[in-house]
């Protein structure tokens, strides 16, 4: 098949989970890369490596092992600002995960000085296709700071409906904040174009990266963005280590999130001083060994190529989706078009639960997601409680793809569909 990686069993066999076997005996599909990517040796071996030989604190440590555990998280940061193409590894902060990231940019954006703090009659846009954790943090600085929260509809076909864009992102507006690929419709969204459209009434531009960057080239100096969060756990590195991306001049005129240790200049009872970006957002100790994971997993992903996983995603996901149009009852949400979407699929099975469908799938050894996905306004938009959702990665066959249909057809047997 055009696009798949070429040394794709050489690949999989850096994933140690993946020649596991399940109950049965069945051998392990895993189709749920969209909530968590499974983690290759290297990335395992380099983590033990550093609590087996370098454990120690950063920062004030003053003795070797804390120089060198020191290193390897200040290492990790470089990584990371080369993977994204960061100007500099100072606008790299760790956080736990992309909601801390998204959570830090709409807490301090109220606490803000200057142009930057939202407050009555400013306006915040984001979509109707985010995760919870790009729409629960908006609200909140709606409601505490008396702004306006606004969005972007959905066409039919699981597309932002960008007809109003004009009206939407106005003089008012101060905040546009949305994900790049949705991680329950699969849509790519074209934020480079709504960034300018935003940029022209002087807003704020904050993408949520977590199924892009797993999935794609990034480069943070073209996107259009001026912060982009993603997570850890799903560019088949750890879990507790996110990342937050920002343009210097806007982080620095961000206040702290946390107040604690290592975030500060200068601490007297009356007042304290704050330190410079990054450490003005990561106060306390760190997620030291999750954040060297991280920097393992960059590595890796560069050494495959992201233009060559984006080829193979794609391949994945038109194969997943010619699959799909075979099995009668099944309706697909979002856009058919595999050019238009990332690796996840979310679908309904006409008169089966998504859970049951979730159910049944592993019990046949497949490993998908069932149930909102953190998206409940867009499965509301498509008159849906919830889904089974299927999700590829680098990692993944055609003949896992194979698999997974024939369970869907074993599920309808199952259920008594034909």
């Amino acid at each position: 098949m055009d696009g798949l990686l070429p040394e794709l069993e050489v690949i999989r066999k850096d994933f140690p989970i993946l020649e596991r076997q399940l109950a049965g005996g069945r051998a392990l599909v895993y189709l749920d890369s969209a909530n968590t990517s499974q983690k290759p040796q290297v990335v395992i071996d380099t983590m033990v490596d550093h609590l087996e030989r370098h454990n120690a604190n950063v920062a004030w440590a003053m003795h070797q092992l804390g120089a060198e555990s020191s290193e390897s998280f200040e290492s990790a940061r470089d990584r990371v600002a080369s993977f994204v193409n960061a100007p500099s590894r100072d606008e790299i902060i760790f956080t736990k995960n992309a909601s801390e990231a998204l959570n830090l940019v709409a807490n301090t954006l109220a606490w803000a000085q200057g142009d930057l703090k939202i407050g009555p009659g400013d306006e915040i846009v984001i979509t109707e296709m985010e995760h919870h954790s790009n729409i629960v943090p908006w609200q909140l600085l709606a409601e505490r700071s008396g702004a306006t929260l606004r969005w972007f509809g959905l066409t039919d076909d699981g597309l932002l409906d960008q007809s109003n864009i004009d009206e939407l992102i106005n003089d008012r507006t101060k905040v546009v904040s949305l994900t790049w690929v949705s991680n329950m419709l699969g849509t790519i969204n074209p934020v480079a174009d709504i960034a300018r459209r935003a940029h022209e009434v002087g807003a704020l531009v904050v993408v949520d990266g977590s199924q892009a960057v797993p999935q794609m080239p990034v480069d943070v100096q073209e996107v259009g963005a001026d912060l982009l969060a993603f997570t850890g756990h799903k560019v088949v590195g750890p879990t507790g280590i996110g990342v937050l991306w920002g343009r210097r001049e806007i982080l620095d005129q961000l206040p702290p999130f946390l107040g604690g240790g290592e975030m500060i200049e200068t601490v007297a009872m009356e007042r304290s001083t704050y330190a410079g970006v990054p450490h003005k957002f990561e106060a306390g100790t760190p997620p030291i060994v999750e954040a060297v994971g991280l920097g393992a997993a960059v590595d890796y992903l560069d050494h495959i190529g992201m233009d060559n996983i984006r080829r193979h995603e794609h391949a994945i996901t038109a194969y997943a989706l010619r699959g799909l149009a075979t099995v009668p009852g099944l309706k697909v949400l979002g856009p058919l078009d595999p050019a238009l979407r990332g690796g996840a699929i979310s679908f309904e099975l006409d008169g089966v639960h998504p859970h049951d469908v979730a159910q049944v799938l592993d019990a046949r050894g497949v490993a998908v997601r069932a149930g909102h996905h953190c998206a409940k306004p867009a499965h509301a938009r498509f008159g849906v409680q919830s889904s089974t959702r299927m999700s590829s990665y680098l990692y993944t066959t055609p003949a896992e793809v194979d698999a997974f249909i024939e369970a869907l057809e074993y599920t309808r047997s199952y259920f008594k569909l034909d």
